[in-house]
């Protein structure tokens, strides 16, 4: 009994950690078109954001508790906002790094999950994917919140255990191709708030409190971590 539990361990860990044939280029060009037309379709944007969200309040999260905060609680909101509170000096580079995560968290899973699929570890992005939902849900405080993760996790546990290469891969490309491009679109959205009097305590005015360099160049820095990481993220994809 115990060698083939062992023996199934040993093939399901072959299983992650492998490679997957890349799928047909028709699938990533389909997958590409999918998340451009969600990303610029406002009513699916408004719904798809929240996975924007999810990665964002995730990013703040990740980098609390890899700088030394203690991670106190995770809400996301039905308007797609959302609040990461950890405890902690509030200054100093953990907060500074904390407060830059939100906005920059989308492109960079993105551009790592794109590296993955370049290598071909298609199940083993599902499964990473799917194993920080799980961590993340340890620490969502509402009931929207816990809903929205399980989903999104379920979602991936579904694909991973109950569908074909073929059906893995096409999903696992739309979700890449999704953070690409959906994380460069909300900080143009914020500057844009922001131009009409709103967003006054964003992740951009708390860095420039803390660091006393302008907004806008923190702007500048969201802009050019998401448009470097669809570059490169998308070369990746495509196969350049």
């Amino acid at each position: 009994m115990v060698s083939t539990a062992s023996a199934s361990l040993a093939s399901l860990w072959d299983e992650v950690s492998g490679t997957q044939p890349e799928p047909d280029q028709w699938v990533v060009a389909a997958t590409l078109a999918a998340a451009l037309a969600v990303v610029a379709w406002h009513p699916t944007w408004r719904l798809s954001r929240n996975a924007i969200t999810i990665a964002h309040e995730g990013g703040h999260g990740l980098v609390a508790l890899l700088t030394g905060r203690t991670l106190t609680g995770i809400r996301l909101h039905s308007d797609t906002s959302g609040l990461t509170v950890s405890r902690g000096k509030p200054y100093g580079i953990g907060m500074i790094l904390t407060a830059a995560a939100g906005y920059t968290a989308p492109p960079l899973l993105g551009l790592g999950g794109a590296a993955l699929l370049g290598a071909g570890r298609i199940t083993l992005l599902l499964w990473v994917a799917t194993g920080l939902l799980l961590a993340m849900l340890v620490m969502i405080r509402n009931a929207y919140g816990a809903l929205t993760v399980l989903i999104t996790g379920g979602t991936f546990l579904a694909v991973s255990w109950l569908t074909g290469p073929q059906v893995q891969a096409a999903f696992a490309y739309a979700v890449v191709w999704f953070l690409l491009i959906g994380g460069v679109r909300p900080a143009f959205e914020l500057q844009a708030k922001r131009a009409r009097g709103g967003a006054g305590d964003s992740d951009a005015d708390q860095l420039s409190r803390l660091t006393h360099v302008p907004a806008a160049m923190w702007f500048f820095l969201f802009h050019a971590v998401s448009v470097c990481s669809l570059l490169g993220g998308g070369r990746w994809l495509l196969g350049l």
